[in-house]
């Protein structure tokens, strides 16, 4: 029996300001879900606005608590059930993820098995690439994250695009030489272009070896989307998702065609059961499946995505997730985050301590 569920809020400075096509920011809030029972402890997180510390204290808690510890989908189709009154997507969203996710890990941990096996894992590891590569990053600041990304074994690298169209071209050309010819590069607009200019872009961007584009323009976009999967180069993929807070959304994404590799964030879709139900709209299809961002959470949950392409290994997750948790996994040869099988539930013990100065909620 689930005995208690509490969350808290911190949010950290960035060590620089950043930004990419669309949004600036100079800091990053975690926001932590623990889950109790029978003397183990499972934790979850999101990245989200510290609000949603209230939406778990006052719509979710009481609804998981009592609940079977070892049924977490029973507690996720429960929390649904109790904010439809709310508006599930955005913020409850990311609630339900974090509450979702403590509970997966609590259940593991019962059970003795790590959380990548209690998921149902068919990989032992999964791909990585390097992410970060801001518009306000000078052109050393640029090169030296990409360059330490390869120096690390990491094989692909994403940098951000779109704030100031021109000078994307040059970064592209800082990029390439800061990694070489054997490194894949990706690039980010984050739905700053419109659909003519993202046409444009994506044939210069082609000329320089870029084999990936991610929101060329907005998400909400899917006609537009389409018209860059099916008017883009060849060799391009065309890909966006990260922005899904329940399981139509990626439907409709998937059945307008509009992507050739969708993404999918497990700290805003739901968590892990809604992450595994999208994962099977993908597999429906035979279409892969990158996982957005919260690398310690999304190596797991990736071991159990049949059709998985790779993860992010995004630049401020990585540096928060380092300070906020014990046990965080490193990148591995050939550019991997494998999960330790030899420790129960995601193998994580979070560094209250340190966090205690960043609290908000």
């Amino acid at each position: 029996m689930v005995e208690a569920v509490e969350a808290a809020a911190y949010t950290v400075p960035t060590d620089a300001p950043e930004s990419d096509g669309t949004l600036q920011w100079g800091s990053t809030t975690l926001v932590v879900v623990t889950a109790r029972a029978a003397g183990s402890t499972g934790l979850g997180w999101t990245y989200a606005g510290p609000s949603a510390v209230g939406v778990v204290g006052g719509h979710l808690a009481d609804v998981v608590r009592g609940s079977d510890a070892t049924t977490p989908v029973a507690s996720w189709a429960a929390m649904h059930a109790a904010v439809r009154n709310l508006g599930r997507p955005g913020l409850v969203a990311e609630a339900i993820s974090a509450v979702d996710v403590a509970l997966w890990d609590l259940a593991a941990r019962l059970a003795g098995l790590p959380l990548s096996v209690a998921v149902g894992a068919v990989h032992d590891a999964v791909p990585i690439y390097g992410s970060g590569g801001f518009t306000s990053y000078d052109d050393r600041t640029l090169a030296d994250q990409l360059a330490g990304w390869t120096a690390d074994g990491i094989p692909r690298v994403k940098i951000k695009v779109g704030r100031e169209p021109d000078r994307d071209a040059h970064r592209i050309e800082v990029a390439r030489a800061a990694i070489g010819d054997g490194v894949e590069l990706f690039v980010d607009a984050n739905g700053a272009y419109s659909r003519k200019q993202a046409l444009a872009w994506a044939d210069r961007f082609a000329a320089a070896g870029v084999r990936w584009l991610e929101e060329p323009v907005s998400s909400d976009d899917l006609a537009g989307l389409r018209l860059l999967r099916d008017r883009g180069p060849a060799g391009m993929d065309i890909a966006a998702g990260e922005y899904g807070y329940d399981l139509p959304y990626f439907h409709r994404m998937l059945q307008e065609e509009a992507v050739d590799c969708l993404q999918a964030d497990v700290t805003r879709c739901g968590g892990i059961s809604a992450l595994l139900r999208v994962a099977a709209l993908c597999d429906a299809r035979s279409l892969d499946l990158s996982l957005h961002c919260a690398p310690q959470l999304s190596a797991q949950v990736g071991t159990a995505v049949w059709h998985r392409r790779h993860l992010e290994y995004f630049h401020d997750h990585v540096r928060l997730e380092g300070m906020a948790f014990d046990g965080v996994l490193s990148p591995e040869p050939p550019g991997v985050l494998r999960p330790d099988r030899s420790r129960p539930g995601s193998g994580l013990e979070l560094r209250t301590a340190d966090l205690a100065r960043h609290r908000v909620a």
